[in-house]
Order: structure tokens, then C-alpha cells, then sequence
């Protein structure tokens, strides 16, 4: 049998992977508590559903930043997808336009932005790191609206690295073969060898721009057509000013519990910020979601959308293109089910009456 949950998913994965591969996807920073927190969080919320309401036709679909989906569960950027499988981020892209949604796609992709993109049947997003040398960044930005790219995602929590833990007694490194694809033209395809610790950490260390500061946001904007969405927010302040600098929108993350430990778990940021944008922009959020209940309380609290990283690799490691489907399935099943359940017809009848 196929497995029928996430969870069962990331046991496969964990059995098919290396030891490295696995534990830089699913590691976290220093003691791990964001990482956990991200989940446990969910646990806690309970969903307070309503009764006798006419759910036998319901529907799943949402649209976000135009774009019309089949759910409100998009697929978050992610690093290295051929760790996972040798078709890697292809394999992803394919299935997210199966399953009717979208993918944002890493700067640190095993594959080029062209290749995803020639294979892509459904919108991409690109996820773009600031690196010091802007006129790469700047290449970066260009490749992406060419090849068509539908946004820009800026992280804006990782001018520095997270120390995790897991990396750095494995000394990870990218097997032979495998490359920063999109950084090929800037010769900044590859890691630093022979370092004590994390190769992607030496790489973050010498290439990522410090200086990253809201003007950035500005001149980001000011290069491209394309909306920008900020990742790695969970302050209000900042989601106030990410709206008033031009952002698109925002996407409640702590990168998945790799950077700040003992940073808030997302959904527990996600009520203040929706707040404090006051519907000038588009509320996003990633990090723990594991169930479509974990969804249903995301949008209960006003996220657009939730996206959802580790388990779309689960789902790659375990059966390429097909495990990525099969996982999409799953959260879609399982989002309708929760909706039904909570006495919601469609995602615009989930409200914070099903969570106060």
C-alpha cells in the first residue's frame, strides 16, 4: 500500500536517502525547538466546527495573487531537489501543475530556472537570495520574468545561516554532479571544499549579502514587472512596512526552523501580521503544515494559502514525480475533508469563528 499520510511519507523518504540528504531536509537550527514548534503549534489550535450546514458540494479551489488553484496549498521553495531524485526540481514542477497549483522555485535549484520552467505546466514563482554580487542577482531576476515566472519570492531571513547542527557533523556537501545550477553563469555553482563544517554554510558565508536592508526591497522592484512577495517574516512591523514598500505580498515563515531557534512558530505569528497588513497585501504562510486541519486553520486565522516544503522532498524521495502527486493528493483530500467536516462548503466559508 501506498503510504496514506505525510508522515508515512518522510518515513519512506528517510529509508531511500542518505544520511546527509536526509538530515539537511529535515534538520533545523541548533536545539531544533522552532522546527518542532512549528508543528506542535497546530496541535494546540482546536477547531471549533459548525453543524447542519449544506456541504455535499464543495469545492477546494482559491486563487492566489490572481492566479486560480485547485487548493490553497502551493509548493515552498526548496533546496536541491536531486538529492531527493534524479529528476529532481522537473519531477516537482511536473507535479504541482497535475495538481492544479504552483510551485516557487530556489535559487539553489539542481536545475536551471530554464528547464523547470520548459517543463512547468502550471504557474512558478522564483525564491531569490541577494547575493553580494548584484549584477548575479540581478541576472537572476531577469532570467526568471524571461523564462516566465509569474512573482519574485525575496527571503528575507537568511543573509546569514542558521548553525544546524545535523550539517555540520556530516560536513554536507552536494555529491558530485550536482550544482547551484542557476549560478553556473556567475561561476557560483559550487561549494567551498574541504571546510570543517557545512559546505552550504561556507557558501552562504563568502556569496550572500549582509547589507540586505528594506532599500533593496526598492531596487528589487524597481528591476522587474513582477510582483515581489517577502519570505521569512513573522514580526507585524515588518509585514506593515513589506506592504508599504511595494510587496505583493508576505509569507509568514521562520525557514522552516533552520534559522533562529527559538523563533515563533508560525502560525502563532500568522494572527498579529494578518492584522497589522490590514488587507493591503496577500498573507501566505509555511513551516509545520503537515494536515489539511493545519490548513484550515491557516486560512481560519487569514492566510491566503499555505505552503508546504519537507513533504513535497518525502514525496520526491520516495517516488519522483508520482510521490509528489500522491503527497498534493493527500493534503487536497484531506483539506476537502477538514472544510466538510468544519461545516465549509468552500475556502471563502473558513472563518476565525471556527478558532475563537
Amino acid at each position: 500500500m501506498d503510504p496514506i499520510n505525510l508522515y508515512e511519507y518522510e518515513a519512506l523518504a528517510q529509508a531511500r536517502l542518505t544520511t546527509m540528504a536526509y538530515d539537511y531536509y529535515a534538520s533545523g537550527a541548533h536545539d531544533e525547538i522552532t522546527l518542532r514548534e512549528n508543528h506542535a503549534a497546530y496541535d494546540r489550535i482546536p477547531l471549533r466546527y459548525r453543524v447542519l450546514r449544506d456541504i455535499s458540494q464543495r469545492t477546494t479551489a482559491t486563487t492566489v495573487l490572481g492566479h486560480p488553484l485547485s487548493m490553497p496549498v502551493i509548493v515552498a521553495p526548496t533546496a536541491f531537489h536531486k538529492l531527493a531524485h534524479p529528476d529532481g526540481e522537473v519531477a516537482t514542477v511536473r507535479a504541482a501543475g497535475q495538481a492544479g497549483t504552483l510551485m516557487i522555485l530556489s535559487t539553489l535549484s539542481t536545475t536551471s530556472i530554464e528547464e523547470v520552467m520548459a517543463a512547468a505546466t502550471g504557474p512558478v514563482w522564483f525564491q531569490l537570495y541577494v547575493y553580494k554580487d548584484r549584477g548575479a542577482t540581478k541576472a537572476l531576476v531577469q532570467r526568471a520574468q524571461a523564462a516566465g515566472c509569474s512573482a519574485l519570492v525575496l527571503t528575507v531571513d537568511a543573509q546569514i545561516w542558521g548553525r544546524r547542527e545535523r550539517d555540520v557533523r556530516n560536513r554536507f556537501q552536494l555529491p558530485a554532479g550536482l550544482s547551484v545550477r542557476n549560478l553556473m553563469p556567475a561561476g557560483q555553482e559550487a561549494f567551498p571544499a574541504d571546510v570543517p563544517g557545512s559546505g552550504l554554510a561556507a557558501y552562504v558565508a563568502s556569496l550572500f549579502d549582509q547589507t540586505l536592508s528594506w532599500k533593496d526591497v526598492e531596487w528589487l522592484c524597481s528591476l522587474t514587472d513582477l510582483p515581489v512577495l517577502l519570505k521569512g517574516v513573522v514580526h507585524p512591523d515588518d509585514a506593515r512596512q513589506a506592504a508599504d514598500t511595494g510587496a505583493a505580498g508576505v509569507i509568514v515563515s521562520n525557514h522552516g526552523g533552520r534559522q533562529l531557534d527559538t523563533a515563533p512558530a508560525t502560525i502563532e505569528a500568522l494572527p498579529a501580521i494578518v492584522e497589522a497588513v490590514d488587507g493591503k497585501v496577500e498573507v501566505l504562510i509555511d513551516g509545520g503544515i503537515r494536515r489539511g486541519t493545519d490548513v484550515v486553520k491557516a486560512l481560519a486565522y487569514g492566510a491566503k494559502a499555505v505552503a508546504v516544503g519537507r513533504p513535497v522532498l518525502w514525496g520526491l524521495a520516495a517516488d519522483g514525480q508520482r510521490g509528489v502527486e500522491k503527497v498534493l493528493d493527500i493534503l487536497r483530500y484531506e483539506v476537502d475533508l477538514a472544510m466538510g467536516l468544519c461545516g465549509c462548503a468552500g475556502v471563502s466559508e473558513i472563518g476565525r469563528d471556527l478558532i475563537d
